[in-house]
């Protein structure tokens, strides 16, 4: 199987279909809601209350919902990395990871401020791609800061990825002070916004849902929690150590592209211990670019059959988790 998804071929789009309905299914089964635990921003309050009064609490609505923005997202960041070469060849080896990774968890499957920051982080991820290569970057890095604005009123720790356009400006950049200033800037700029209109619409008591922010350093009992974070790590060091000796044949844009997938990584770790109240929902946040560690993992296997017995046991893992646990 793993033959089928390291091609570039773009009727593989069909089998990762096929691929998301059989992993999924489970989920589509015994659907659920959608996360309101205390930690979503206002944006997110207000795009279910809108959703709510076209379909009210259907599950099967809200999670399919949630396995469609899986699909999509796993698409448009194979579509990312193929356009920037990562792999020696165009491959939907990161998008089969990602649906099988985040098949882990059923949280990580429910309709959440997590799944549409992760869309809008894809459009933030996609722009640091392009600083290496601009004379002048004030405009995308004023961009990428709106976005995380913007992530930030949907779900306020997300503000934290701050850190991964400044340290990414550092890799791909020389540093400007200018480009530095101008992203913060941009960062604000959603909330200077949204703060207007409540102020404007009498709403000023909404403002004090925005700063959603807390810190804890909870003790995890759950076992399914550790499986998917121990498969997690255990591929992303895996794919980290495969990709030294290719590393150096790479160009140097595909080189800083890695280093700054690296940097995302640890900083999407560290965000859902800035909850309100923890949740490891938020992982899948970390989940989107550990796929591409993961997906170098199936790559760098040229044996067929040991990547198969991989895959298979990691989706036997998974069937176990959601069937029979």
């Amino acid at each position: 199987m793993i033959k089928f998804f390291r091609s570039g071929n773009p009727l593989t789009v069909l089998l990762l279909l096929i691929y998301t309905l059989l992993i999924k299914c489970y989920y589509l089964i015994h659907p659920v809601t959608f996360i309101a635990d205390g930690s979503e921003g206002l944006l997110y309050d207000l795009l279910v209350k809108w959703i709510k009064s076209f379909t009210g609490d259907s599950p099967l609505f809200f999670t399919a919902l949630a396995v469609l923005l899986l699909l999509l997202q796993s698409l448009l960041f194979t579509k990312i990395i193929n356009h920037h070469r990562l792999f020696a060849r165009s491959t939907y080896l990161p998008a089969m990871c990602y649906l099988l990774f985040t098949s882990m968890l059923q949280s990580w499957n429910t309709f959440s401020p997590a799944l549409l920051v992760n869309m809008i982080m894809l459009w933030v991820f996609s722009s640091i791609t392009e600083l290496y290569t601009r004379t002048s970057a004030r405009d995308v890095v004023f961009n990428i800061g709106f976005a995380l604005g913007v992530c930030g009123l949907i779900y306020f720790p997300a503000i934290i990825f701050c850190l991964l356009l400044l340290v990414s400006m550092l890799i791909m950049r020389a540093f400007r002070l200018a480009e530095w200033i101008i992203a913060l800037l941009g960062l604000v700029c959603p909330l200077y916004l949204m703060g207007t209109y409540l102020f404007l619409t009498g709403q000023m008591t909404a403002l004090r849902r925005i700063p959603n922010i807390g810190f804890s350093l909870p003790l995890i009992t759950d076992y399914k929690v550790w499986g998917a974070m121990v498969a997690c790590i255990l591929f992303f060091i895996l794919g980290w150590l495969l990709l030294q000796r290719p590393l150096k044949k790479m160009l140097i844009q595909g080189r800083k592209i890695w280093a700054a997938l690296i940097v995302y990584v640890l900083v999407a770790m560290l965000v859902p211990f800035f909850n309100v109240h923890f949740s490891a929902a938020y992982w899948v946040l970390a989940v989107l670019p550990v796929a591409m560690f993961a997906g170098n993992v199936f790559w760098s296997v040229t044996n067929e059959t040991f990547a198969n017995i991989i895959h298979f046991i990691t989706l036997a893992y998974v069937i176990v988790m959601q069937y029979f646990s």
